[in-house]
């Protein structure tokens, strides 16, 4: 049995109801997460979502930003949400999935802060809570983050950590999301939890990734200043039952689209 689970920032549920569900037809997944979903939980799009196959639904959301959720057609056996750093500014949801062998894996979906444009924490408020944001995952992640044995993180993590997951590598290193600082600690949250990169598994250096591309670009596929933003790890148990591992670029072209692209991988569990 294969469980195909895929990572997507959204950016507005809502507004991309019409795409999300070419991805859906696309990829296939038993697990979808989404970011930044940008809608109270109230408000979220249940009666859509379900009709494209997603009977169990767990969502984690504010007005106007942020957000996330966890879309499946396998039960939630157990559901739950993570503040942090004292924000209640809805940034992480898990969920234990059901499996016909009856050991669930447990996903974590997370969207971390973006930082800002200024890669100076003292001068950028923003760039030193995300490295505090940061820091505090791999306190969690050290702290016991996989103890079930069967666990996966996704989500926008808003870092790029390896000189492939961008376009430039030397002009990228100074700016916000491929600093040292923040590759630093991606890569210490990885150690701290045993946690294995299963997309680069699967695509290895030199191979570059991209997952996002700036809206500024006219046409993105040609000018190609990706990064890789969005991510999905592993527990050290799973490694094995990695089969396969992809980007749906064509969706960053499927109007209206999101700056970012879905990600999938497929478990043989």
């Amino acid at each position: 049995m294969a469980l195909t689970i895929v990572t997507w920032n959204v950016n507005s549920v809502r507004f991309r109801l019409d795409v999300l569900a070419r991805v859906v037809e696309r990829l296939r997944p038993d697990v979808l997460c989404l970011q930044e979903t940008k809608v109270v939980d109230d408000l979220f799009p249940h009666l859509a979502t379900a009709a494209l196959g997603f009977e169990h639904r767990l969502a984690h959301g504010m007005k106007g930003y942020n957000g996330v959720a966890i879309l499946s057609r396998r039960p939630l056996l157990r559901t739950g949400t993570r503040h942090w750093l004292d924000r209640a500014d809805c940034r992480h949801a898990y969920a234990e999935i059901a499996d016909d062998d009856g050991c669930p894996v447990i996903v974590h979906n997370l969207y971390v802060p973006a930082g800002g444009d200024d890669p100076d924490p003292q001068r950028n408020p923003k760039f030193a809570h995300k490295l505090r944001f940061l820091d505090a995952m791999a306190d969690w992640s050290r702290d016991g983050a996989v103890a079930s044995g069967r666990a996966v993180l996704v989500g926008d993590l808003n870092v790029a950590p390896l000189p492939t997951d961008v376009w430039d590598h030397q002009r990228l290193s100074r700016v916000v999301t491929h600093t040292p600082a923040e590759v630093s600690r991606l890569t210490g949250i990885m150690a701290a939890g045993g946690w294995v990169d299963a997309v680069r598994r699967m695509h290895p250096e030199p191979a570059k990734v991209f997952t996002w591309w700036s809206y500024r670009a006219a046409d993105w596929r040609a000018a190609d200043k990706g990064r890789r933003l969005d991510h999905i790890w592993v527990s050290p148990d799973l490694v094995p039952r990695v089969r396969a591992a992809d980007v749906l670029l064509d969706a960053r072209d499927w109007a209206p689209a999101s700056d970012h692209a879905p990600v999938r991988v497929v478990l043989g569990i």
